[in-house]
């Protein structure tokens, strides 16, 4: 039996004397180089500098609306059709290639406050103020033709959300109940409602299409199913939720925009506290879409800026802000990945990259290689100092560094406070509590 052995032999590695040339192994192969590590290194550093240099997220206005942009709905088939809703109830049609609109209605007394395309694209529903669910065509009236809605429903209250089913001829809205319609009747086939003055939003999943979740008004998120009589279960949290979005992709998973600065990410299987809380935001956030990928989300806020966040991780990847951008109301992110649109206070619509610095247009093939080549050796470089911070570096407008700054300090105040109380209680009367335990109140079944 023959048994291998590592053996080396010192005469290679281990000077004669300490006066000798320390000896370096070298493998005298032409392909490699043998300060390659350095090499890719400073191509990564460089790649990270080009890529903050090269960074124009804005690319264009879209200004027409007489009031504050409420809210906005893409077209399920058209990549180039937005829809915006203000809040003297005009809704809009935009091309977004030629950034022109190309069809106005004047469709409610008061805020439209919600829009949804149908899943076929023919046609579109709004709600707003005057108590009224119109549907819509998508195509506009012949000229000199009166602009008249295809069918409009009269209902007791005022509609707050709006969603529309995946497959069917089906539609929830919400307002003091979650109300489930037929297009084709004028009272709800279904209502639900917990013991709740009202409901902010509701949102259909995108695979299990007979589930929905709406945020309520007594600071919970309520989980229903279609073909059950009453919800489902729903989770109380320490501050109210303004919207959610279901992840397309893995869609037991669900992000919530909370009014303490916070984004949410829950898994629906289980609630008992939130997988992850994303928290980068100064003022309440009061709009959230996810990219259809899946793996982001990107979020409007009351402190005049949106942000892109990893589904997995507590801080944002990029942080967009103009001079004029008032509080931003509404924000989607478009179905080919590449766009954000935004939608705030100030009258107008913003069209943003995705990605900060990809270069738009047709590439050729050398573009393509090295864009592929230098984003592999920034992943490969990412947890270097020097290329990290580089890489994390931001301007911000100065009310959110300072108020950045404050919350961090009041974080801190709030832990050590925590921590004194502990020390001078008894054992075990002050419980430990993680960041993601601490805003679940209670989950009711």
């Amino acid at each position: 039996m023959k048994v291998k052995m590592l053996s080396r032999n010192p005469d290679d590695y281990v000077r004669e004397t300490k006066y000798d040339i320390q000896r370096v192994p070298r493998n005298y192969d032409p392909t490699l180089n043998p300060f390659e590590v350095p090499r890719e290194y400073t191509r990564a550093l460089n790649a990270t500098k080009l890529e903050r240099v090269l960074a124009k997220p804005f690319l264009a206005s879209l200004d027409g609306h007489r009031d504050a942009v409420n809210c906005m709905a893409k077209h399920s088939t058209s990549l180039s059709t937005l829809l915006s809703g203000a809040c003297d109830g005009e809704v809009k049609v935009w091309n977004l290639t030629k950034h022109d609109c190309v069809r106005t209605i004047q469709a409610h007394e008061g805020f439209v406050r919600g829009m949804v395309v149908r899943f076929c694209g023919t046609s579109f529903f709004s709600i707003g103020d005057d108590k009224t669910i119109k549907q819509w065509s998508m195509e506009a009236p012949g000229y000199g033709v009166e602009e008249e809605p295809i069918n409009t429903i009269l209902g007791k209250t005022v509609f707050t959300g709006l969603d529309h089913h995946q497959k069917d001829g089906t539609f929830a809205t919400c307002g003091q109940y979650v109300d489930i319609w037929d297009e084709q009747r004028s009272t709800p086939i279904r209502s639900f409602s917990w013991g709740v003055e009202s409901f902010s939003s509701v949102r259909f999943n995108p695979v299990e299409t007979e589930l929905l979740a709406s945020c309520a008004s007594d600071r919970s998120i309520v989980l229903y199913d279609m073909r059950e009589s009453t919800p489902l279960k729903k989770v109380i949290m320490t501050m109210r939720s303004n919207t959610l979005s279901w992840n397309p992709m893995e869609a037991f998973y669900f992000t919530c925009a909370n009014e303490d600065y916070n984004l949410y990410t829950y898994d629906m299987r289980y609630l008992e506290k939130p997988v992850t809380v994303h928290m980068d935001h100064v003022s309440a956030v009061l709009d959230v879409d996810y990219a259809p990928t899946g793996r982001e989300f990107v979020s409007a806020s009351f402190d005049k800026s949106i942000r892109i966040f990893p589904k997995e991780t507590r801080h944002s990847r990029e942080v967009y802000h103009t001079k004029r951008m008032q509080h931003v109301v509404c924000v989607k992110w478009s179905a080919d990945n590449k766009y954000v649109m935004s939608g705030s206070d100030e009258m107008n619509i913003r069209l943003w990259k995705a990605n900060a610095a990809q270069k738009l247009g047709v590439l050729s093939h050398r573009e393509k290689l090295a864009a592929n080549y230098n984003q592999k050796l920034k992943e490969k470089f990412q947890h270097h100092p020097k290329v990290k911070r580089i890489a994390r570096h931001r301007h911000l407008p100065k009310h959110i560094y300072t108020e950045a700054k404050e919350h961090t300090v009041m974080r801190e105040a709030r832990r050590r406070k925590e921590r004194n109380v502990r020390k001078h209680s008894k054992p075990g009367a002050v419980p430990m509590l993680s960041e993601r335990e601490k805003h679940v109140v209670a989950v009711v079944k």
